[in-house]
């Protein structure tokens, strides 16, 4: 299977990070805590789920929206575009942005999310069910749309450029930040800030995530249900959050003298094209994407020194999506799932992780896959686990996969 590229290679720089996450509120408290497993975030019963076989999930705590927002924008929005404001509030101060930039029309913004304000839509129709047409918001259609995040934090930054929403499933955040990458090479803006948000509390998608056998339902200890890569994996623990970064053109950074922490390099994307929820068996689909990354990135498959894999702790994802990272990188690489940290955040897993995967280049340092006990012996990957681990490397690879065949892949580099 080959993948040639067909535009010399583009680094899109890095200059910020911000993250909202059940590990940590902020890229540095949720980086800390997915490098030690003794933080782990509590994974709580919740009532409202009491009645389904999964009734826990990963929730962002310590933090008060309303507070930070401001009551009257904290009202205008879900809870998904609440937790994308926010982390684009802390990636562009991260950056370094001077506030003349906003009006030029050359700052985009690009946010991943596979179900957009679903909690608020289930509200509306039980008030509809319930109570009648008239005690319908009549902000369901601004607060519930997939664009929402996108067009909260344009509004909120004051980011005149284009502005886009990206709904590919769980692999919406990773697609985000490649279509960013696109743009950025096009040179049709110099700044993006790119990346998911994801908050679905719903009953609703809980009870249908327990029908399709997708989450775990270990409800004696939802500290240690989501185990990717262990043998006695049994499902997902569906967690919220958001994760953007401020990519920037290269000379763009280098004329306003911005500190790089990575960059993006290469991006591949494609479609199983084989069932709605299972993915292709043979991993065909996320090894074009792969392969198609590799290559727009103009780097070897032997460069690679970490992966950062979709890892959702599903029998059938861990196997086919390692099975695929053995063919195409061979066994060099040091592979890891974050999602055992912040829960199987859906359309914002991508932008969390490929934000995650930056720190480690930063840092050269890989984030251990906690509450890997007992590795499954059919996983052909070196996974680290236990504790986080010291390696040099110069380029890593983020994976993401999605109900319906989406697939996406990014390279990054130091």
């Amino acid at each position: 299977m080959t993948a040639p590229h067909r535009l010399p290679p583009f680094a899109a720089a890095v200059t910020g990070i911000g993250l909202v996450t059940s590990a940590g509120v902020g890229a540095e408290a949720t980086w800390r805590a997915v490098n030690d497993p003794a933080t782990a975030p509590c994974v709580p019963h919740r009532p409202e789920l009491a009645d389904l076989p999964c009734d826990f999930m990963y929730s962002v705590t310590g933090l008060d929206t309303r507070a930070v927002l401001g009551i009257a924008a904290h009202r205008l929005m879900d809870r998904f575009s609440h937790l994308a404001v926010i982390a684009a509030r802390e990636a562009v101060a991260d950056a370094g942005l001077d506030p003349a930039v906003w009006d030029s029309g050359r700052v985009a913004v690009v946010i991943g999310s596979a179900h957009g304000g679903l909690p608020f839509y289930d509200e509306q129709h039980t008030a509809l069910t319930e109570r009648g047409a008239r005690r319908v918001s009549p902000k369901l259609a601004p607060l519930t749309v997939v664009n929402g995040a996108a067009s909260s934090v344009a509004t909120d930054l004051g980011a005149h450029g284009p502005s886009q929403a990206v709904s590919t499933a769980c692999s919406s955040g990773t697609v985000a930040i490649g279509t960013a990458h696109q743009m950025l090479r096009t040179g049709a803006c110099d700044i993006v800030i790119a990346g998911g948000a994801e908050s679905v509390c719903s009953r609703l998608l809980i009870a249908s995530a327990c029908r399709l056998k997708a989450v775990s339902t270990r409800r004696d200890d939802p500290q240690a249900a989501c185990r990717p890569f262990d043998i006695h994996r049994d499902g997902f623990v569906v967690g919220e959050g958001a994760g953007l970064l401020v990519l920037e053109r290269p000379e763009h950074a280098r004329a306003r003298g911005a500190a790089v922490r990575a960059h993006v390099t290469g991006y591949g994307a494609s479609s199983d094209a084989y069932s709605a929820v299972a993915p292709d068996p043979d991993g065909l689909g996320v090894e074009r994407a792969l392969r198609t990354a590799l290559a727009d990135a103009g780097i070897d498959a032997a460069a690679i020194g970490h992966v950062n894999a979709h890892g959702t702790s599903t029998v059938a994802n861990d196997l086919i999506e390692t099975a695929m990272l053995r063919r195409v990188l061979g066994e060099h690489p040091l592979v890891t799932s974050t999602k055992a940290m912040t829960g199987h955040t859906l359309g914002a897993a991508g932008g969390i992780e490929t934000a995650l995967t930056v720190l480690a280049l930063q840092h050269q340092l890989v984030p251990p896959t906690v509450n890997l006990d007992a590795p499954d012996p059919d996983i052909p990957v070196e996974v680290v686990s236990k504790e986080a681990r010291p390696a040099a490397f110069d380029a890593a690879v983020k994976t993401s996969l999605g109900f319906g065949g989406h697939n996406a892949a990014l390279v990054l580099t130091r």
